[in-house]
């Protein structure tokens, strides 16, 4: 369970992920290295916590914080690593240029795209991962709210609310010749049909946009 010093971590084996994208109908293998992520995403208590700061809509320490942007990720992210004694991972200018990520630091971090899917399918090859109904909050089910963390299945390897709940925000750029600066999301929310909540699905967004279904969960590195 989170507790107040750090989120629950889970290791991460090292292995390989083809992702996909419909509009662009492309396929790529992706090669990782064994990584840390959370069981969950960063819930509103943690996220207050750290920063202060109570952003989102519906209020509740156990629900996942929403209505975060991309930059506020990272900057919680450097935040959670200097209480924790840990190295930043992201160098972070004062004019809001590039965000630089130190690929040697131990600090928590956004996860990848690759390794949010390959996280999310935990071994498996379909869609989901389980019963949408028993592993999801969507639309179908949320009665247009959100929901604490971890009341529904995990998956085999322990991760909580890959589908459902809130798109969370990942590293990666979506496609910076089309859409510039515009990243990733991953896994649908609580107001998205059933087709959004599905492992391969990809979505975009400014990293400066916020919303009520939109929150994020931390990797780490494993620095050997």
């Amino acid at each position: 369970m989170e507790t107040s010093a750090e989120p629950e971590m889970i290791d991460v084996p090292a292995g390989q992920v083809v992702l996909s994208d419909r509009r662009t109908q492309r396929s790529w293998a992706v090669e990782l290295a064994s990584y840390r992520l959370a069981a969950a995403p960063v819930t509103q208590g943690l996220y207050a916590r750290i920063t202060g700061r109570r952003p989102s809509a519906a209020h509740g320490d156990r629900i996942p914080v929403e209505s975060v942007s991309w930059w506020d990720a990272v900057r919680f992210c450097n935040a959670l690593s200097e209480r924790d004694g840990f190295s930043p991972a992201y160098r972070v200018q004062a004019d809001g240029g590039p965000v630089e990520w130190d690929a040697s630091a131990d600090g928590y971090r956004l996860p990848t795209e690759a390794e949010w899917e390959y996280a999310c399918r935990a071994g498996t090859t379909g869609p989901r991962y389980g019963p949408l109904e028993e592993i999801a909050w969507y639309r179908g089910n949320s009665n247009d709210r959100i929901h604490e963390v971890r009341r529904k299945q995990p998956n085999s390897w322990g991760f909580h609310d890959m589908l459902g709940s809130v798109w969370e925000w990942c590293w990666d750029l979506y496609d910076p010749e089309v859409y510039g600066s515009y990243r990733v999301l991953r896994g649908g929310g609580w107001f998205d049909e059933h087709w959004s909540c599905r492992a391969s699905v990809r979505r975009r967004s400014h990293p400066t946009f916020r919303v009520d279904d939109v929150g994020f969960r931390v990797a780490r590195t494993v620095v050997r």
